[in-house]
């Protein structure tokens, strides 16, 4: 079995390392990552369900799909590849920005990520790897924000942060897609 690292980094991106993912989560070790937020033309935002299996936040609402890069892979071919395997979908993207955050997940996991945010434009619907995803939904930036302030329980810990931290980039993101 393929076993997955990550890229560990300082605070400014530089890689210092790789580090098997697992052994990265439960150290709270900070490495790359990236997030991909798909919006269509009515300025919906993509969400996927996290597959009921997943070793933490199994359920739960995010970002279209996310990950990490791989050695040697930029930020825009991973989130293409992760597209593709996650969503069965492909889309052009653009990286809009990126934060640093820690949050405390289940299973004593930690993820400790400078989070690369990719932006992309689609009217199609994903065709989900149940291997990965449990469903998803388009969804309007208003139904969102208000379902993120009443069920807050319902999202991952790093799509709340991703959205508390960056709304007015996603908002304007969202509007340029009508």
């Amino acid at each position: 079995m393929y076993e997955e690292n990550v890229i560990l980094i300082d605070d400014q991106d530089n890689e210092i390392g790789l580090l098997e993912k697992m052994e990265a989560h439960q150290l709270g070790l900070l490495h790359r990552a990236f997030s991909v937020i798909l919006f269509n033309s009515k300025g919906e935002l993509l969400l996927q369900q996290r597959a009921a299996h997943k070793y933490h936040s199994p359920l739960l609402w995010t970002n279209t799909c996310c990950s990490h890069q791989r050695p040697g892979e930029s930020s825009l071919v991973a989130a293409k590849r992760r597209l593709k395997e996650e969503m069965g979908m492909e889309a052009e993207l653009q990286e809009a920005f990126s934060f640093i955050y820690k949050a405390k997940l289940d299973q004593g996991l930690t993820e400790h990520e400078l989070d690369h945010v990719l932006f992309g434009y689609t009217n199609v619907n994903p065709l989900i790897n149940k291997e990965e995803v449990e469903d998803y939904k388009w969804v309007s930036m208003n139904d969102l924000l208000q379902d993120l302030e009443q069920h807050p329980e319902k999202y991952t810990a790093w799509f709340k942060i991703l959205f508390n931290q960056h709304l007015e980039e996603i908002t304007k993101a969202a509007y340029e897609s009508l």
